[in-house]
């Protein structure tokens, strides 16, 4: 009624009932159709398991993670591995540089021992002491720290 009121108040009695009837049916067909988009945005949960699914079974739970995706563990874990990593981090600070350098190309770069050697300008056999002794050491520290590897 607004819309007739505010765009065709002009027009002749005789066609506002016309225009009010294409206006409402044209609303109409809009709502229906911003439904049907909104619908495609915001799928229920429950249309991504089909009619099989368990009424008392959580949809969240079946859902199947990436490998890898972070969310793959539970939270007590992920915060478990981030406290580790933060004590590894610390140690490694505490070991020689050649050490650290070594260790840190070999363990957590993924080179191999002939492309960290040349990194480090060293022989392949000096890497391989310098990874030794450096994984020794951290884990003599973190031991000391109550964590076992």
């Amino acid at each position: 009624m607004l819309k007739l009121t505010e765009k065709y108040s002009v027009r002749p009695p005789a066609e506002l009932p016309l225009l009010f009837q294409r206006i409402l049916q044209n609303t109409i067909r809009d709502f229906y159709r911003r439904q049907r988009v909104r619908s495609l945005w915001t799928m229920p949960i429950s249309s991504l398991f089909g009619p099989e699914a368990d009424e008392d079974a959580d949809p969240l739970e079946t859902l199947e993670l990436e490998d890898h995706s972070k969310f793959s563990e539970p939270p007590a874990k992920q915060l478990e591995r981030s406290q580790v990593i933060a004590l590894i981090e610390k140690a490694l600070e505490k070991l020689p540089a050649r050490q650290r350098q070594a260790f840190v190309l070999r363990y957590w770069e993924e080179l191999d021992v002939a492309a960290a050697a040349k990194i480090m300008g060293c022989s392949e056999g000096s890497v391989k002491t310098h990874c030794s002794r450096a994984a020794h050491a951290l884990a003599a520290m973190l031991r000391k720290q109550g964590i076992k590897l």
